[in-house]
């Protein structure tokens, strides 16, 4: 039993596990993002990397990891808001293109003016977790206490998303403006709002995963989302930018094909194999594996 716990693939999948859920933290965002306002937030890394520095530089002032990690997630929140209500509000109804153009540019001023206000030397962040993996056997065991707590906290903020959509009179409010927004208005919803509020929840659940990834051993820099959301932005797209489950469970999935490749091939293979399996996926179901409806053009 201890040689399979401790096996070259069981561990493997573990590492993948750890990585995908923070992968479809980002690509949950992006789905929210799509679902409420029909805009692809390609500065939806850069926005969450924003909050972080926001919210655990103030680890240097002493200020508890946890309370850092609220803020964090607040000031997301907040920035969301902001944007969808001053930047993003403006752009409904113009070209398709427009939308792109806009959030590709909000995405280099973040991650200029980050750098302008926090540098770009990497910032390593304490965490109250071990990064040590467990032994069994004296032999490394596939999970950390810092990757138990990434895994807990990601299904945590899925399953809040996924109960708020389902159970709520606000997720019912949030999907019946994004697919119906005039019969909405109609119907007294807030429709305005809603869209906000689809934006806010988007990018909490992002500065979240931005908070992972940079509390890892890499730290925290202005560009440290950028690789993170490529996969998020993948994981989104072959999942169906319709479907938060397939974010989810596309999210894993890369993370633990990108472990194998890594471990049992090359990890210079690993961007490769995830666009090929992108346009893979795409030519045969344009829609996403997850989405029943038909999909709009991008």
């Amino acid at each position: 039993m201890d040689g399979f716990l401790t096996s070259r693939i069981l561990s493997d999948l573990l590492y993948g596990v750890t990585d995908g859920v923070t992968i479809s933290l980002v690509a949950l965002s992006l789905v929210l993002i799509w679902r409420s306002t029909n805009v692809l937030n390609f500065a939806q890394g850069a926005m969450a990397m924003f909050a972080t520095y926001v919210g655990m530089g103030l680890l240097s002032y002493n200020l508890a990891y946890w309370w850092c990690v609220l803020i964090s997630v607040v000031a997301g929140m907040a920035l969301g808001g902001l944007v969808e209500r001053t930047v993003v509000r403006r752009l409904y109804g113009k070209p398709e293109l427009n939308p792109i153009v806009v959030m590709v540019g909000l995405l280099l001023v973040l991650e200029s003016t980050a750098a302008a206000i926090w540098g770009s030397t990497a910032r390593s962040l304490p965490t109250p977790f071990s990064f040590e993996y467990w032994q069994i056997g004296g032999k490394p065991f596939g999970l950390s206490p810092f990757a138990v707590f990434e895994i807990i906290a990601a299904v945590l903020a899925a399953a809040a998303i996924g109960a708020l959509f389902r159970f709520t009179k606000i997720g019912l409010q949030l999907r019946a403006s994004a697919l119906a927004p005039e019969v909405s208005r109609l119907l007294g919803v807030r429709v305005g709002r809603m869209l906000t509020l689809g934006w806010v929840l988007a990018s909490g659940v992002g500065a979240l995963a931005a908070v992972l990834v940079s509390s890892d051993i890499s730290g925290l820099t202005p560009g440290v989302m950028d690789t993170i959301f490529v996969f998020g932005f993948v994981a989104a797209a072959i999942g169906g930018l319709e479907s938060p489950v397939g974010a989810l469970v596309v999210g894993i999935a890369l993370g633990i094909l990108d472990a194998f490749i890594t471990d049992f091939w090359n990890p210079n293979y690993v961007t490769i194999a995830t666009l090929a399996l992108l346009v893979v996926v795409l030519m045969i179901r344009p829609q996403g594996l997850f989405s029943k409806r038909i999909a709009r053009r991008v």
